[in-house]
């Protein structure tokens, strides 16, 4: 699959469907293996510029999954838990083994899923920030 045809299909529904078999297994996986996917985005030149919203997203999936934060729909929640997976899947829509094309899909998939969830992102941010400063 070229790289074209991979952003093509990458829409909306991707994450959607894909969101859609993601249980708390996979929540867990992605809680258990935060520093294995971080590696693998903060090696990658394509990836780095997530890294500030990566650090964000796992902090998302940390609290829900501790139950200190669950003010946003399981959707976004999934959405965030099939995006991180997806990165940590060598095997995706183009190979990863494919020197820098391969992390194409990486990026459009977490691109794609931080424009879906952003909102909520916000929210959970300004959530965040209070907690940290107390008021």
């Amino acid at each position: 699959m070229n790289g074209k045809h991979a952003f093509r299909s990458i829409k909306a529904a991707f994450i959607n469907e894909g969101a859609a078999g993601v249980g708390d297994d996979d929540v867990r996986r992605v809680v258990e293996r935060e520093e294995e996917i971080k590696r693998k985005l903060f090696g990658s030149e394509l990836l780095q510029r997530f890294c500030e919203d990566v650090v964000l997203l796992f902090a998302m999936v940390r609290n829900y999954w501790n139950g200190l934060y669950r003010e946003f729909p399981w959707w976004v929640v999934a959405s965030v838990v099939f995006a991180l997976l997806y990165v940590l899947n060598p095997f995706d829509l183009i190979p990863d083994i494919l020197p820098v094309i391969g992390l194409t899909d990486d990026a459009a998939v977490l691109a794609l899923c931080l424009a879906m969830t952003e909102k909520d992102i916000l929210k959970y941010q300004d959530w965040k920030e209070l907690e940290c400063t107390g008021d």
